[in-house]
């Protein structure tokens, strides 16, 4: 969790998630889908706000799932995947980097908005002087 300081602007609450895939024959699980990419129509996304927000977004969790043992949430937005920035980029993008054949652990950078809501509480709940 970030912390705030007073008279910073709060531009996103991140969260650091590492996934361990689980391989199954030739397959690595990571036990989650995705939606969004700049190519896909941000209308169609039902976790973008403003409906114009091309991010990716984890769409489904596999219940028991490496992703669900992780702590990833349906609804998080993600914005890196080992080190790559996800803001910008298609959907195939986004899958290819995250299934690569050669890394049995994807670490995610994802934002939240129950972790933005927290925040934003905590800074409107400090008593007035």
């Amino acid at each position: 969790m970030t912390t705030y300081t007073p008279g910073q602007p709060v531009t996103a609450v991140v969260q650091r998630i590492e996934i361990q895939k689980l391989r199954q024959g030739d397959n690595l699980i990571l036990g989650f889908s995705i939606g969004g990419g700049i190519d896909q129509d941000p209308g169609q996304n039902p976790f973008s706000e403003d409906k114009t927000d091309k991010g990716i977004y984890v769409t489904r969790i596999t219940p028991g799932g490496p992703a669900d043992d992780a702590g990833l949430r349906m609804g998080d937005k993600i914005m890196q995947v080992n080190g790559w920035d996800m803001t910008m980029v298609t959907h195939d993008q986004a899958r290819k980097r995250l299934t690569k054949k050669n890394e049995d652990v994807v670490r995610l950078l994802v934002t939240r908005k129950s972790l933005e809501e927290a925040v934003k509480q905590s800074m409107t709940s400090y008593p007035r002087q």
